[in-house]
């Protein structure tokens, strides 16, 4: 059955698939800390050296003896020691090593604050290392996941046997793999992303508001970035699932139609989230990078009123030619921005950047939107051309939820309702030719039924065979009309495959006669007629086990120009032969009851065959049948009767021969004897006794005037 042609077994991907979508993460953010750390190096060396610069406190406000220097200050002594001018606070301080250093005559004591706790400083070092030990468990939990699938197609690549509960699994969750991939991914960046906003919102954990402005935008950048690699494993998968996988685990049946849960999705939908993947959030990160390669002149200068003439000049170029006062005070400038070299220097860095990562999705979602599309589309079109050649069997593949996968459904229902329509056409077609065999369709060289018009014919010497059950009248009046249907229909499915197998078809059936004609050779007719004798035999013994009597059969077969055609009127048609020769055969089989032979054939038929001597027969006589004006010399097939009689007939075949001669020759007593010696020889030769009779009565009352030899039968018998 040439339906759905799969393709090579496919390694099913994991590993690779999260790997390169952390690479992917880390090539967004480590570029974005890398600008961070040198665009705010010098604020955050100058915030490093307050930290450690000594805090300067008024003696006499101390309060404190010297004798307690060496003592650990705990939290009361710590809100006695600071003042409110101080910018480190008390929480910070009261986790802090503090050694106060005085010298006598001073009027200040230095207290030193070496910071213990260095957790405010590397919250994003923190956070990083919390998203590197959640990435590692979710590749675990990935692993354990995918592992059953990787077996699968190991093994179905290597034809071993897949058990029942692997095939079930994978069945199950195929389709579900790219939500639950992702899913593992999502879990871990939601996790790491929850504890950066638990930091934000967290009060005290910042020292300055610089490592807070760093840590939020470390966690946009990340967000973006966990995004995007969360989204790169969902579209990945699922382009391997529904191009790669489907077709190895669901059968050729279910995919016929959409095997997927979700709703239906649109061509549409994927091409806007393909762009928002290889334009929007790259461009949105290019954004964010140029972002941070600006300088406000805000956080340039704390009093712009301080700007020199040439500093003017260099931040507003022409327009420093308004004044000073017109510049800082009819507009509100701090917003406005300046970019130096360094900043020149990240926003490029920002931008190649943003390049990268946008030509590495372009690539990706570029080609797997592609082969999303253009490959069911090429199935599709490859599937519609063999079935316009005549291929009923090619099925689509519905590889997808959108409006290409309603097509190939579509065009799956199409094919099975055109398949159904052309197999009940066939059906339709067989059954016609059990009623109209299909060689008639041949010699009128029709190629359907339907081109059969009234009135074809064609001219054709065949040879013709009829067939009927002797005393059927005598045997029918035993038996209800449905048991006569069914001995009928019993005999003839013996008989009708013999004439089948030897180059026959049967024309019509007439009760218990069949006419059937033949139109390679003589020998196909007469060859069916022995083995019809044969199955005969077998009939009757079958039908002995039900205790019904045994029939016998005569069979008539001649050699003739026919007409083959259709007759009848527009309203009823039947195909039919039309020839003397038809009626001639007929005729033949009504003589076996008169000579009581099996088979006879006409001299036409004898003269047709190839080599006769491949058969044992004999000349019963020459004879005028009801409806002919010409004689006919009649043979006997022996071949066709029991073995017992058969060897007998073959016995005396010579000396009926002579017997023969002797009767045409008016010899009638010599005649006489012979077929007397034939018939004491083989008391079952009925064509012997027939001939005796003829010759006592010719003995008897004389022979006619006009006795030529020639027997005139004057009914149809």
């Amino acid at each position: 059955m040439k339906n759905i042609k799969y393709k090579k077994v496919p390694k099913f991907f994991g590993f690779r698939i999260y790997f390169f979508s952390t690479i992917l993460y880390y090539l967004l953010v480590l570029p974005f800390l890398l600008i961070l750390t040198v665009k705010y190096a010098p604020e955050l060396k100058q915030f490093g050296e307050k930290k450690s610069k000594p805090i300067e406190f008024n003696y006499d406000s101390l309060q404190v003896l010297i004798d307690s220097v060496s003592k650990i200050i705990d939290d009361k002594q710590i809100d006695q020691l600071l003042d409110d001018s101080i910018f480190i606070k008390k929480d910070t301080l009261s986790k802090s090593i503090i050694t106060i250093n005085t010298t006598s005559g001073d009027k200040t004591t230095a207290i030193s604050l070496n910071s213990a706790n260095k957790e405010e400083t590397s919250h994003i070092n923190k956070s990083f290392g919390l998203l590197f030990n959640l990435l590692l468990i979710s590749f675990l939990l990935g692993l354990i996941f995918n592992i059953p699938f990787k077996r699968y197609f190991r093994k179905k690549r290597k034809n071993k046997k897949i058990s029942k509960k692997l095939f079930n699994f994978c069945k199950k969750f195929l389709l579900r793999s790219p939500l639950i991939n992702s899913g593992i991914l999502f879990l871990a960046y939601g996790i790491a992303h929850g504890y950066m906003i638990y930091i934000l919102l967290s009060e005290n954990v910042f020292d300055v508001e610089l490592e807070r402005s760093l840590y939020i935008k470390f966690f946009y950048i990340s967000l973006v970035a966990s995004l995007l690699s969360v989204l790169f494993v969902y579209f990945w998968e699922k382009h391997r699932v529904h191009i790669k996988y489907i077709e190895h685990i669901f059968s050729k049946e279910q995919l016929r139609k959409r095997i997927f849960s979700l709703k239906v999705g649109r061509i549409r939908n994927r091409l806007l989230i393909s762009s928002i993947m290889t334009t929007l959030l790259p461009l949105t990160i290019v954004i964010l990078y140029l972002y941070l390669s600006l300088t406000s002149l805000g956080n340039m200068y704390a009093d712009l009123n301080s700007l020199t003439a040439e500093e003017t000049k260099i931040l507003f170029g022409d327009y420093s030619k308004f004044t000073k006062t017109d510049l800082l005070n009819d507009v509100n400038i701090n917003w406005m921005f300046y970019v130096n070299a360094i900043n020149s220097l990240f926003m490029f860095i920002g931008i190649y950047s943003g390049i990268i990562i946008s030509f590495i999705y372009i690539l990706f979602f570029v080609k797997w939107t592609t082969q999303d599309i253009v490959q069911p589309v090429k199935e599709l079109l490859t599937n519609m051309r063999k079935t316009g050649e005549g291929e009923m069997d090619n099925f689509g593949i519905v590889r997808t939820n959108d409006e290409i996968g309603e097509l190939t459904e579509g065009y799956n229902e199409m094919s099975q309702k055109i398949k159904d329509y052309i197999n009940n056409i066939s059906r339709m077609n067989e059954a016609y030719s059990r009623f109209v065999p299909r060689q008639f369709l041949d010699f009128l060289g029709k190629k359907t039924f339907m081109d059969i018009s009234l009135g074809d014919q064609v001219q054709k010497e065949m040879t013709v065979m009829f067939t009927d059950i002797r005393s059927f009248t005598n045997i029918s009046e035993e038996m209800t009309p449905k048991e006569n249907f069914d001995f009928i229909n019993y005999y003839l499915g013996y008989m009708e495959p013999v004439i089948r197998n030897n180059n026959g078809f049967i024309d019509k059936f007439m009760g218990d006669s069949i006419m059937a004609l033949f139109s390679e050779s003589a020998e196909d007719a007469i060859n069916a007629a022995i083995e019809m004798r044969i199955k005969l035999t077998q009939f009757n013994q079958v039908m002995g086990q039900f205790g019904k009597p045994a029939v016998e059969s005569g069979i008539g077969i001649h050699t003739g120009n026919l007409m083959l055609g259709v007759v009848g009127g527009e309203g009823r048609m039947d195909g039919t032969v039309i020839s003397d020769a038809v009626n001639l055969a007929s005729r033949l089989e009504g003589l076996t009851k008169i000579y009581g032979n099996s088979i006879i054939i006409s001299q036409d038929t004898l003269i047709k065959l190839e080599d006769p001597s491949h058969y044992n027969y004999r000349f019963l006589d020459i004879t005028k049948v009801k409806g002919k004006k010409q004689a006919i010399y009649i043979f006997e097939i022996i071949d066709g009767e029991p073995e017992d009689i058969k060897q007998l007939k073959t016995q005396t075949k010579s000396q009926f021969a002579k017997a023969l001669n002797f009767y045409k020759n008016k010899e009638f007593i010599k005649a006489l004897q012979q077929f007397e010696e034939v018939f004491k020889i083989n008391n079952q030769d009925f064509t012997a006794s027939l001939y005796i009779k003829r010759c006592k009565d010719f003995l008897e009352y004389g022979i006619p005037d006009n006795w030529d030899g020639i027997e005139t039968i004057k009914r149809k018998n």
